[in-house]
């Protein structure tokens, strides 16, 4: 059995080594390692073909590795199916409802395949899980007359109502609009501080950016990158930036001094603004700000610009193809 690296540190919620997943001649996961904490949103992110599926596959008991060590809240994957599955809740990308049910009848339905065997029981509870995904007020109404977001946090209910300890979910935001995005990731974030840990897996990374306190890259079965979203800038080499000075004057003056500092390069004015590339850290870019402040520069605005997301992933999947 894996334990955690530090004495009298908590077991991670969800512990891999060393995992790897074979289809005949073709590998899909390449010796991953990855440690994910207790009552956290953490992502799983990779363009087609990274190896998502078949690591959610293994997590979630519907398939065996090649080889490596899986444990879900201190019970192995491999070893205790059953014990995974009683503290396992998985929704997976596009999970259908029955449009001839009620939202109450569908899930009182599911209470009762997990054993809660009272009505007043199943009631209970799936007003419980109505209520952590904030749609008490649709009991009553017909799956098939809700929309989009309302049935993705539907299912979410349906997989609540167990109480896991550990969610594994596939392409959660997939389809929806802004506002059921929104929704979805307070529910999800209400979870993880009630110590549910979520484990979300996308190929959008802006979504998951937006979900989650931490996540992980792969790509072609490999692990390229995991922490806190800066964190994974930073090892995927995505920390420069564009800046933009709006000036009320002094512009060559200003330009100049810039020009001089280390971390500016591509420098150009155009009109009230001077716009350049910065390979600084945020110190360093406070530093900045603090130059131009002291040298009595007059701003009306200091802007940044990242790479997107979007951007990042494309580069990931172009820079990391298969030979």
């Amino acid at each position: 059995m894996m334990t955690s690296d530090i004495p009298n540190a908590p077991a991670p919620a969800i512990d891999i080594r060393c995992l790897r997943v074979d289809y005949g001649d073709f590998m899909a996961v390449d010796d991953l390692t990855l440690s994910v904490p207790q009552g956290v949103v953490y992502g799983l992110v990779g363009p087609n073909g990274a190896g998502k599926t078949s690591t959610f596959r293994v997590l979630t008991t519907l398939m065996e590795p090649t080889y490596g060590e899986v444990m879900l809240d201190g019970v192995d994957v491999l070893e205790d199916i059953e014990g995974v599955r009683r503290i396992l809740g998985y929704m997976p990308d596009l999970a259908p409802v029955p449009s001839d049910l009620k939202v109450g009848e569908f899930l009182e339905f599911h209470a009762a395949a997990y054993g809660l065997a009272s009505r007043s029981q199943r009631r209970e509870r799936v007003a419980e899980c109505l209520e952590e995904v904030s749609l008490t007020a649709q009991h009553d109404c017909w799956c098939k007359e809700l929309s989009r977001g309302q049935t993705q946090r539907v299912v979410l209910a349906k997989t609540l109502l167990h109480r896991p300890r550990v969610l594994m979910l596939d392409e959660p935001a997939s389809g929806l609009d802004p506002l059921a995005r929104r929704d979805l990731r307070n529910a999800l974030r209400k979870l993880a501080e009630s110590g549910v840990t979520v484990f979300v897996s996308s190929h959008i990374l802006s979504e998951l950016a937006e979900m989650c306190s931490s996540l992980c890259v792969m790509n072609h079965g490999r692990l390229l990158a995991s922490g806190t979203v800066e964190q994974v800038r930073t090892q995927l080499g995505r920390t420069e930036r564009v800046l933009t000075a709006t000036l009320l004057g002094r512009h060559e003056e200003a330009s100049a001094w810039l020009a001089s500092r280390p971390s500016v390069h591509d420098l150009r004015v155009t009109g009230q603004q001077v716009v350049f590339g910065f390979t600084g850290n945020d110190d360093a870019q406070a530093d900045l700000l603090d130059g131009l402040v002291g040298l009595g520069i007059r701003m009306r605005a200091f802007e940044e610009k990242r790479s997107s997301f979007e951007d990042i992933l494309v580069e990931v999947a172009e820079n990391n193809r298969r030979p």
